[in-house]
């Protein structure tokens, strides 16, 4: 019985498996037919071998391979050399994560478009109908099986068609690296070396301290934010206010004596007894789930509200969350008031600003 006859029709004897001239796909559809499988149509998508037609395809998706070879490396350099750490200004840095995601999308792209040709226009297209049943695995049974599996892996193509098998290999290897990548690439170099997620503007600039500031540059005095109320702050130093210095916009908090009082005990409490400067305090507006400003206070709770996700912190209990999707508390700025009457900042925050990142110790 040839490749592509149906079997409907008389019985047929059972074959002989050990017979050496059957093939693997004979011994296959023997197996079937004993598993109450019928093959009901079986068309090979290029009964003769070798014409141009299979070879123009072979080397078409073999392309669609090595581009994910080629996009996948190219990742991997751009990830591994590519400046990334922010500079002012337009430069090389600025295009480092779209071409992480141009090179990731063209690399799948090509896994994709490679598999759905080589599965419509190689494979062999079969219909088969199949009844249920029960029963154990006799030798018989098991040596259909693996010729089945040996049968399918020749009709992949491999042996014929060595060149989508290099190819293949040469495409899906990288793919694996690329993987592999954010996973060891701590492990390569220091993560917190230099890290800019440490430092922001309000770090002290040639050993002075740096004053917070309204939106218009001038300094704060205690007796500008009244009993209860607050105000933005952001560190007095040059482009304080811009974009260059967007992770430093900090709420300043004028806290009645009882909430005062509560507030620095839980500073204590959490190591930071020196943070507040008389009944003042003062966090990041960064919100720690996905980096919204949180900037809605509610005085008669102490509650300061994220609007974009309804992430809510408690200012006198270190600003920790009690609602919504935030897990980290916001970072607290430690200030006092220099020799001239203004608030300043006598450290940088010691925690990062914004949402978390897997390096964080």
């Amino acid at each position: 019985m040839s490749a592509g006859t149906s079997t409907h029709g008389a019985e047929p004897e059972e074959l002989d498996l050990n017979d050496p001239r059957l093939s693997h796909f004979e011994i296959m559809r023997e197996g079937a037919r004993r598993d109450g499988i019928e093959i009901v149509h079986y068309e090979p998508p290029f009964p003769i071998v070798g014409t141009k037609a299979e070879r123009r395809l072979t080397r078409t998706i073999s392309l669609f391979f090595l581009l994910t070879g080629l996009a996948s490396l190219a990742f991997l350099a751009i990830y591994i050399w590519w400046p990334w750490e922010y500079e002012p200004g337009s430069g090389d840095d600025k295009v480092f994560t779209p071409l992480l995601g141009l090179t990731l999308g063209l690399a799948l792209l090509g896994i994709g478009f490679g598999i759905l040709a080589w599965g419509k226009k190689l494979l062999p297209k079969e219909v088969s109908i199949q009844g249920r049943h029960d029963g154990g695995s006799d030798p018989e049974s098991r040596k259909i099986a693996g010729s089945t599996i040996v049968y399918m892996a020749e009709e992949l193509g491999f042996k014929r068609r060595p060149l989508l098998g290099f190819a293949a290999l040469a495409g899906l290897a990288p793919v694996g690296l690329v993987a592999a990548a954010p996973l060891i690439g701590g492990l390569i170099k220091q993560p917190h070396e230099n890290n800019q997620m440490f430092t922001t503007g309000w770090a002290p600039k040639d050993g002075h301290k740096v004053r917070l500031t309204r939106e218009d540059g001038t300094p704060l005095r205690p007796e500008d934010v009244s009993a209860g109320g607050q105000l933005t702050v952001f560190p007095g130093i040059e482009d304080g206010v811009s974009n260059k210095h967007a992770d430093s916009p900090t709420l300043l908090i004028h806290l009645r004596d009882d909430d005062a009082r509560t507030a620095r005990a839980a500073n204590e409490g959490a190591d930071h007894p020196n943070f507040m400067w008389g009944n003042y305090i003062a966090f990041s507006k960064i919100c720690t789930h996905a980096g919204c400003p949180a900037s809605l206070y509610e005085q008669q709770t102490n509650r300061l509200l994220c609007p974009c996700h309804q992430s809510q912190f408690l200012i006198t209990n270190n600003a920790r969350p009690v609602f919504g999707p935030a897990s980290r508390r916001l970072p607290q700025l430690p200030i006092e008031v220099d020799e001239e009457g203004f608030f300043v900042a006598t450290s940088d925050f010691t925690e990062t600003v914004g949402p978390d990142f897997w390096e964080r110790p």
